[in-house]
């Protein structure tokens, strides 16, 4: 008994230890890189098909992914981006992969940014890489020593089931000079559970909360008039404000604005008890007297609240010029629906006091006109040769000025000028 209590205190001082140098070392107030990643329209292309490169591989057999240096460093920055101001450099050098990884802190005394930096390698013909270099800020640690000690920091924490879904399929990762193999066996099981799991929005007594008041909503809606998204949104947010603090506010926000989305854009009813919901009719709901405007900005809010601003802001000009080639036309009134949700779901999402800000404002509003300007006198339903002879691409002069326009009608509106 006292020897395993001592090996457990040896884990813990281990863990302890690194976490201490990784702060000590590791945080300040200068990055190693310059955070703030912004995308490309090339880059969402090349994104978009690393991401689900695994789902073409169908259930129960082997699969080969190569990536890049450059789609490693795209696929990452991605990643890390969902979650806080952060940059990542990789680089494959002597069949080794080098990452040098900055990430933007909350507020605290002790600095601005975490700075590490470590190296991967398949030592002794390993089938998956290795730490065999690691350093916290300038301070170099035995490799194994801090191996050891982050599988540990993540078997023990929240990152597990993260961890495991990651890493269960993957039979082996090979580097050499110029990319990355990785084996995989998409199993279904494994599918199926990785699923699940990442579209948990976590608490579900949460999420219950905000699915009952929207069960309320449609239920005392009057079947005679329009479904205004301003009539969801309004009295989810001043749910959010009373139940939040800085500590859970950007989550509020985040289910709230899910919950509308699932709503308005998938078709989903409240998940309510049969006998919450009075006849389970779903009501469309509107801006400017148009359904179309509504899916746009709760959809652009949704994808900026869930994964990442940019992402939104050229998803929403990709589907713009996809429709001028051959669906209902590009639409700068679409695109004004798509800029004012990811603004919304930027500052819904960017830091707690923003969260608090909008939350407290969106519980005043009105109507929607505080939140979405109107945009009925921009031009639409242009097919392609429309769009070149009049605006030429999304780069020209043309373009980029009317999309500067758009861009100062939402800042102007007060609901965004506050925060």
């Amino acid at each position: 008994m006292t020897i395993l209590f001592r090996i457990v205190l040896s884990l813990l001082g281990a863990v302890l230890l690194l976490c201490a140098l990784l702060v000590f070392f590791g945080v300040g107030d200068d990055p190693d890189l310059s955070v703030g990643w912004t995308l490309t329209r090339d880059d969402i292309v090349r994104a978009k098909k690393i991401l689900h490169e695994g789902a073409k591989t169908k259930p129960e057999t082997i699969g080969t992914i190569e990536l890049s240096e450059a789609d490693l460093n795209l696929a990452a920055n991605y990643l890390l981006n969902r979650y806080s101001k952060s940059a990542v450099d990789i680089q494959l050098k002597k069949n080794k992969l080098r990452f040098t990884v900055t990430m933007t802190l909350p507020n605290n005394p002790l600095g601005k940014y975490l700075n590490i930096s470590f190296r991967l390698g398949n030592d002794n013909n390993d089938a998956l890489p290795s730490i065999t270099k690691f350093k916290a800020g300038k301070l170099l640690l035995p490799a194994d020593f801090a191996a050891w000690v982050v599988d540990n920091i993540i078997r023990y924490s929240s990152l597990n089931e993260y961890f495991i879904l990651a890493t269960r399929p993957i039979k082996s990762v090979q580097i050499d000079q110029k990319k990355v193999t990785i084996i995989y066996f998409s199993n279904l099981n494994t599918l199926i559970e990785a699923q699940n799991f990442l579209t948990n929005r976590g608490d579900s007594s949460v999420n219950n909360i905000y699915q009952q008041k929207l069960a309320d909503i449609i239920n005392n809606h009057d079947p005679e008039w329009r479904l205004s998204l301003a009539e969801l949104l309004k009295p989810l947010f001043e749910l959010a404000y009373q139940r939040s603090t800085l500590d859970n506010a950007i989550e509020e926000n985040r289910i709230a604005i899910l919950t509308i989305n699932d709503y308005v854009n998938k078709g989903l009813m409240p998940q309510a008890s049969t006998s919450d919901l009075k006849n389970g009719k779903h009501y469309p709901a509107f801006l400017y007297k148009r359904i179309d405007l509504a899916q746009h900005f709760i959809g652009s809010a949704a994808i900026t609240a869930s994964a990442n601003g940019q992402v939104s802001k050229l998803f929403g000009e990709e589907k713009e010029l996809n429709d001028a080639k051959g669906g209902s036309g590009f639409s700068f009134i679409d695109l004004t629906a798509d800029k004012a949700g990811t603004r919304f779901g930027e500052i819904a999402t960017s830091s707690a006091e923003n969260a608090r800000k909008i939350q407290q404002a969106m519980s005043q509003i009105n109507d929607y006109s505080d939140f979405m300007p109107d945009p009925r006198d921009l031009p639409e339903h242009m097919n392609e040769d429309q769009f070149k002879q009049q605006f030429g691409s999304v780069n020209s002069t043309e373009y980029l000025e009317l999309s500067r326009q758009i861009d100062a009608r939402i800042a102007a509106m007060p609901i965004y000028r506050q925060q």
